[in-house]
Formats: structure tokens, sequence, C-alpha cells
């Protein structure tokens, strides 16, 4: 899979990658995988896969955000206490 950046962003649902090379790469919302075009910024890095759009010419297909832009949700209170580490915590202070 390819690395690039998102370098513009549209209104109208589509949106241009900076790749590695340096050139801009086509890409269109419906090859967003994991990830809404609304939620995109510019700056933001992406894997995909080189492809070609409707027209015949190279696009971005099954873009997605890349693994360092993925940020988890942060666990909820309860998640927190049942956590592994809380009950090792709590095993700890029994000693």
């Amino acid at each position: 899979m390819a690395k690039g950046t998102i370098r513009r962003l549209t209104d109208r649902g589509f949106g241009f990658i900076q790749t590695a090379e340096g050139t801009d790469l086509f890409f269109h919302r419906n090859e967003l995988e994991g990830v809404e075009f609304n939620s995109l910024r510019e700056g933001q890095e992406v894997e995909f896969e080189k492809g070609q759009g409707r027209d015949g010419r190279p696009a971005a297909v099954k873009v997605r955000l890349a693994k360092a832009e993925v940020k988890e949700e942060p666990l909820s209170a309860e998640e927190t206490a049942e956590a592994p580490e809380a009950i090792e915590e709590d095993s700890t202070e029994d000693t």
C-alpha cells in the first residue's frame, strides 16, 4: 500500500493526495475505507492503492487513514475499571 498526504479537499466529495513521489493523485469519497469524507483534513497521512478512476485516469483507491492517524476512542469509566491494569493494581494493594 502506498502512502501520501491529503493535499486538497473539495466540497464536491473528492480530493487529491500528494504521493511520496510528489505527484497529486485524485480520489473520490466512494473510495474511502473506515473514514467519512467530512472528517478528513488537509495534511493528514493516508494509505491507498494506485488504480484508475471511472474516466480511466490514475486515481487513488481503497483510501484510508495511515495507522499513525487512526485515533482510538478513550475507554469509558466502566471499561477502565474492568481493564487488566486496574485489576492488577487492586491485587497489589491487598499485599
